[in-house]
């Protein structure tokens, strides 16, 4: 579980990494490609590991069907670097609360492992498959908490969003999102065996 402390522990974003999401953000809006890609890759992973608690095994699909929102309407954004970054997390959530229900209303039944083609990669597969462990560990851990709780925990501490951006993508008032952040907090120490 000492993926879990790490991921809890690790430390929010750098100004130095804000402003240059900032620049990132505002080339990205006049059309650069490559500015967008800067916006992707330091926003997607997070954004990936919360829609992986709202979804589970879907979740790349809907966070490409967020990245296609979030690349459509980019120009008619106004805000900040993390402005954007709760602006994309507000996205992804309605797209994983739309996949719930389109769920709901048609399960899919999968089909054999057999049928799906090879993919190869050009990572360490031992590498990429400890650190996806120690993940899947931490957010199997994030996604028992009550759904308020884990979104709250999630937003605030993985993705690093402040109180009033999460309180925005929850729809919530930002005491209940420190509420719920700070409860599923103690029960994550208490999964862990920590008491204070």
């Amino acid at each position: 579980m000492d993926i879990l402390e790490e991921v809890l522990t690790r430390p929010r974003q750098a100004p130095a990494d804000a402003a240059d999401l900032a620049a990132a953000l505002s080339a990205a809006q006049r059309g650069s490609e490559d500015a967008f890609r800067v916006l992707y890759r330091s926003v997607q992973p997070v954004l990936l590991r919360y829609v992986r608690v709202l979804v589970g095994e879907d979740a790349e699909d809907v966070a490409s069907e967020a990245w296609l929102q979030i690349a459509r309407d980019l120009a008619s954004f106004r805000g900040d670097g993390d402005g954007f970054r709760g602006w994309a997390t507000t996205i992804a959530r309605h797209r994983a609360m739309d996949h719930l229900r389109r769920v709901r209303r048609r399960p899919v039944v999968a089909g054999p492992v057999e049928d799906l083609p090879e993919w190869s990669g050009s990572e360490d597969t031992a590498e990429s498959a400890v650190a996806a462990v120690g993940t899947d560990a931490a957010l199997a851990l994030i996604a028992r908490l009550p759904r308020d709780q884990a979104e709250a925990v999630l937003l605030r501490v993985v993705v690093g969003l402040d109180v009033k951006a999460v309180a925005r993508v929850l729809g919530k008032r930002p005491g209940a999102v420190r509420t719920a952040a700070y409860r599923g907090l103690r029960k994550l120490a208490d999964y862990l065996g920590h008491t204070d």
